[in-house]
């Protein structure tokens, strides 16, 4: 994994050089999971710089802490701005962001309603999460929480715990990606990003009652697969339509799209990335470029 580093972290209002940017120990965040976290890419348009869907990122930021009965000491609009200032501040024209809000110190325990609540933005240079090229995946033995357990809405650090166990057991055994099952044993989507499935022409994506995260570059894929004319549903998935599937493809901010090769060893039609994948990466990947629509993009 490279090494990540800019020059500042704005951490509770003010900058702090990166290697100046530490937290104590006592930390609640290190101890119970107690943080949330986004996300976001700025890239480089024919427009100028800009931030893809920052309101909608920042938006379900706030909405995790709210399940996580986080107060946080800033307003979205102001983290919105902390970002743009972030990013100007490193002079940075294309970077992978992450606001972080989590629980610091001022308690110890399992309840964190009184302890302190802190929020810091990082942003660095980071190029895509699982390549360009088509990759090998595999089923998880690990389940993604059941419901009513973790919210599965919440963008959570704990919650990633899960994420982790199923990642590093993709990759030790030769994958590059882990596909999550729910305890019913239904597809939910990979360790850090959300699944499609193409088969006769039709577009499935899970349900968000999989245990699926609300991703924001899913819910553009499913706006750009219905625009161009696709059939899409959204539906409980059973394992083995992953294997006679004709396209597989995950979505996400740091992946963006990466059409999947191989499932279990099972080739996916030829293996290669397949038409209606091409076709509305395309689009989503030209949309970018471009900086449009306008309503998708904060500029820098």
């Amino acid at each position: 994994m490279p090494q990540i580093k800019s020059d500042f972290v704005w951490m509770n209002g003010k900058f702090k050089k990166w290697e100046d940017s530490n937290i104590h120990i006592t930390t609640h965040a290190l101890h119970y999971g107690s943080s949330v976290f986004e996300g976001i890419r700025c890239y480089e348009t024919k427009k100028g710089s800009a931030i893809f869907k920052l309101k909608e990122h920042v938006k379900r930021l706030f909405e995790s802490a709210k399940i996580y009965r986080m107060k946080v000491p800033f307003s979205e609009e102001r983290i919105e701005k902390a970002i743009i200032e972030t990013i100007k501040k490193n002079n940075l024209n294309v970077c992978y962001i992450r606001p972080l809000i989590y629980k610091s110190d001022g308690g110890m325990g399992l309840n964190p309603l009184d302890v302190n609540t802190d929020v810091s933005i990082m942003v660095w240079q980071w190029g895509s999460y699982l390549g360009e090229e088509e990759i090998d995946v595999k089923v998880s033995s690990w389940n993604r929480m059941a419901a009513n357990t973790f919210p599965g809405l919440a963008k959570a650090g704990g919650n990633y715990i899960n994420s982790q166990l199923s990642k590093m057991e993709a990759v030790i055994d030769g994958y590059a990606e882990a596909i999550m099952l729910n305890t019913k044993g239904f597809v939910s989507e990979g360790s850090g990003e959300n699944l499609f499935l193409i088969k006769d022409n039709v577009i499935y994506t899970p349900n968000l009652s999989d245990m699926v995260l609300k991703g924001i570059t899913r819910e553009t894929i499913i706006c750009i697969a219905k625009e161009k004319g696709y059939i899409l549903k959204e539906q409980t998935i059973p394992r083995e339509m992953l294997y006679i599937a004709d396209e597989l493809f995950f979505t996400g901010t740091a992946a963006e799209i990466v059409a999947i090769r191989s499932v279990d060893k099972i080739k996916i039609a030829d293996g290669k990335m397949g038409k209606i994948t091409k076709a509305i990466k395309s689009e989503f990947m030209d949309k970018l470029k471009k900086g449009e629509p306008k309503e998708w993009f904060s500029f820098v």
